[in-house]
């Protein structure tokens, strides 16, 4: 799905992280480091405080949730992203930040997953499709992204639908934009993933450009808010 020579930048290459020398759990963006996060924002973009939050959480959580959310769609295999396991560092200059996983990070399968019968202590087998997908929100939603998100609105006023909204269109275009390599519906499978996530009711899929699906947001990022506004292709303002 990644593979190997193409490097993705806000990734780290291979996604598995063997020397963690110079990475952070990223559970620290739940604290100080979020600070970092968003000043680097705030540079990047030229933001004001509120902006550089929605920013910077609209990047985070695209690149965040790409392993989990391909893994899903491609394998049924969930590599379980909490804030202990995913892993940051801010030396590349081109990302906002790079994320990669723990190479000892657990993955949720399937009963009848072979993953599943080879005893590997990373490996966690679930009961059911709806298990996987608990899996995935407890992980990634509940341990992960609801802390960064209380810790944002301590700093900033920025609603939280708002933030969800980035949320839910990551996800959405993370499918979109593989949905040639990917198996099956790119409409049913970004429907599951975001009503698992509770966050469905923040986008909506409308016919796009060569016959593929786009995303229209119900929320906006701020990007039109900034020095050199942006509207994105899916932007809610529009319909104004």
């Amino acid at each position: 799905m990644f593979g190997t020579s193409t490097e993705l930048p806000g990734l780290a290459p291979d996604l598995l992280v063997t020397d963690t020398t110079g990475w952070t759990p990223t559970a620290a963006l739940a604290g100080d480091a979020l600070d970092t996060l968003l000043a680097s924002s705030g540079r990047r973009w030229q933001a004001q405080p509120h902006a550089a939050a929605a920013m910077a959480w609209k990047a985070y959580t695209y690149w965040l949730t790409l392993p989990a959310v391909l893994g899903w769609a491609s394998a049924r295999r969930v590599p379980l992203l909490t804030g202990t396991d995913t892993l940051m560092h801010f030396d590349d200059p081109r990302p906002l930040v790079t994320l990669g996983m723990r190479d000892d990070i657990t993955v949720a399968v399937l009963p009848e997953d072979p993953l599943a019968l080879r005893g590997l202590k990373q490996v966690r087998v679930v009961t059911d499709e709806a298990a996987l997908l608990e899996e995935l929100r407890r992980s990634l939603l509940d341990e992960h992204l609801t802390p960064m998100l209380d810790a944002i609105h301590s700093r900033v006023r920025l609603g939280k639908r708002t933030l969800l909204g980035s949320l839910a269109s990551g996800v959405a275009y993370a499918v979109i934009r593989s949905a040639d390599v990917l198996p099956g519906s790119s409409a049913e499978s970004i429907a599951t993933l975001l009503t698992a996530l509770g966050v469905d009711d923040l986008i909506e899929l409308v016919p796009g450009r060569n016959g593929k699906l786009d995303v229209q947001r119900k929320t906006c990022c701020l990007a039109f808010t900034l020095p050199k506004p942006k509207v994105c292709m899916g932007c809610c303002i529009k319909q104004g």
